[in-house]
């Protein structure tokens, strides 16, 4: 079994094991729904939405990036968009993707975009930073096409598509107003967050001075770090030295990145969370908080990283974009970028 085998198994049961906690191993039935969680619940019978799988928006050294659009059929649209992150220990696959958690946002009117991105360990977490940067250039280029307001854009997930999620909201970029892809010219932010247990802290895991590469059970998503950089003395590729993994690891900490500009962030977590501590949530928040940045933190009592019917607390979330994007709160975005990288840009996918 090869290197890319073994791990891209793991992602692929981290992914299920997740989906099978958080639905209960349930499918949902469009045809049942209550009030509390869909206030304008599917009519029997009666299509929900509209699904256009496998929607290019861009390549990486020649590898596909898709993903799933969800459009409301049942109510008119309200004029926003979320982009769910499909991720699970930074592994993607549209097998992933999972209509029971677009269909909380469908019913309020919301166009859903469910976003794949390239995997570890045949990308690193710079790359797939890029990659779900590209997802949001793409969604803001065909705004007028899926009828939403660019401005009105949201992102959710859990795990590691929490953490992509806080990485598009707290280190957004502007667009390259040369770029010769017009999709590239477009910024990469969003105006709200909502997010479960992501990681937050890659230098401070659990408790201070403790890296996410020092913990043994966290080994199967090492090789997203796994950081390296062309030499054209050795013809290959070298991996970083040391200070400069640390760095790349502080770059890529969503808490590295608070300051007053960031969008509102909702972030829910199990207070017996031992793959992603509580503590990680806790840290943000704070940072959040110091900054006068609107946020809030659920904590799920004896609960773990992730847990049954979790489906339910997308309402939660649901309710956190409506305050934000559906009323006339504005978000400042100041000019310059957040987050600077030497990895590839993504293609564009034409």
């Amino acid at each position: 079994m090869t290197r890319f085998t073994s791990v891209a198994l793991v992602g692929v049961v981290v992914l299920a094991t997740l989906l099978a906690v958080t639905t209960g191993a349930q499918p949902l039935d469009l045809g049942t729904a209550t009030a509390a969680s869909q206030p304008v619940p599917p009519q029997k019978g009666q299509a929900a939405y509209k699904r256009t799988r496998d929607v290019l928006y861009g390549r990486a050294y020649g590898t596909a990036l898709t993903m799933d659009v969800f459009e409301p059929l049942q109510r008119p649209k309200n004029g926003a968009g979320i982009l769910i992150m499909i991720s699970g220990g930074w592994f993607s696959s549209p097998e992933a993707i999972n209509p029971a958690f677009a269909l909380p946002f469908i019913i309020r009117g919301y166009t859903v975009f469910a976003v794949v991105h390239g995997s570890q360990p045949k990308f690193t977490l710079s790359e797939i930073v890029e990659h779900v940067r590209r997802s949001v250039r793409f969604v803001r280029h065909n705004a007028k096409k899926y009828g939403i307001d660019p401005e009105k854009l949201g992102v959710t997930g859990g795990s590691a598509g929490g953490h992509l999620s806080l990485i598009l909201g707290l280190a957004g970029r502007q667009g390259d107003a040369s770029a010769r892809d017009p999709v590239d010219r477009e910024p990469a932010r969003v105006s709200a967050v909502a997010c479960f247990f992501p990681p937050t802290d890659f230098l401070n895991w659990g408790k201070p001075g403790v890296s996410v590469l020092d913990l043994e059970p966290l080994k199967f998503v090492w090789a997203a770090f796994d950081f390296q950089e062309f030499s054209k003395e050795t013809g290959r590729f070298e991996r970083l030295p040391h200070e400069q993994v640390v760095n790349r690891l502080r770059e890529l900490s969503p808490v590295t990145h608070v300051d007053k500009h960031d969008p509102p962030v909702l972030i829910i977590h199990g207070d017996a969370d031992k793959l992603v501590p509580l503590q990680q949530s806790r840290l943000l928040i704070e940072k959040l908080q110091q900054a006068g940045v609107p946020c809030k933190l659920v904590v799920k009592p004896n609960a773990g990283h992730g847990w049954p019917n979790l489906v339910e607390d997308l309402a939660t979330c649901a309710d956190w974009f409506d305050r934000f994007l559906l009323s006339d709160v504005k978000i400042d975005h100041p000019e310059g970028e957040s987050l600077k990288t030497a990895d590839p840009k993504v293609d564009d996918p034409s």
